[in-house]
């Protein structure tokens, strides 16, 4: 049984206590995300945690200890305020156990019924294991670009995956 079915599991909003995990879970799986040492990794666990001020990072928990983070990253114009970018990660322990799919879901809702996104994006790197969650999410790609990247001397392409909401709220 996935552990999202459990009673035991939950999605609360962020709050400052879940950056040690966040910071671990980066560190482990930092190939998927645009980091490569420890500084940048603390940095942008920093930044993508600060989003919980708004009430924009939702958490998944099992047992009452976080095991997956989604976070709308908030565009600070007025001009592109319209839109968002998307970023979650599940403990490497707790994957393909339905907590991305449970994430993804809530943060969709978020984003659409709060916030009134027209859109929202998610940037990820070929091979991530995250891809088939979104495409069954309802994302689409929308950019695909060669050789963005290059990883233990192998070039990967970023795709940009993008669920869009404006007919639903009407702008």
């Amino acid at each position: 049984m996935p552990i999202a079915d459990d009673t035991a599991f939950d999605i609360r909003y962020s709050n400052e206590g879940d950056l040690p995990f966040l910071q671990k879970w980066l560190g482990e799986c930092r190939k998927w995300y645009p980091v490569s040492s420890d500084q940048e990794v603390e940095a942008m666990a920093k930044n993508w945690i600060g989003f919980y001020r708004y009430g924009a990072s939702l958490t998944a928990t099992y047992q009452n200890k976080p095991v997956g983070i989604a976070t709308l990253f908030l565009m600070p114009y007025r001009k592109v305020i319209h839109h968002c970018l998307v970023y979650f990660i599940v403990s490497p322990e707790h994957a393909r156990q339905g907590v991305g799919t449970a994430l993804l879901k809530n943060i969709n809702h978020l984003g659409k019924s709060y916030f009134r996104f027209e859109w929202m994006n998610v940037e990820v790197y070929e091979g991530c294991p995250a891809i088939p969650l979104l495409e069954k999410g309802g994302y689409e790609e929308v950019v695909k670009q060669d050789k963005f990247v290059k990883i233990d001397d192998k070039y990967l392409a970023r795709h940009v995956y993008q669920v869009n909401f404006k007919e639903i709220n009407g702008k």
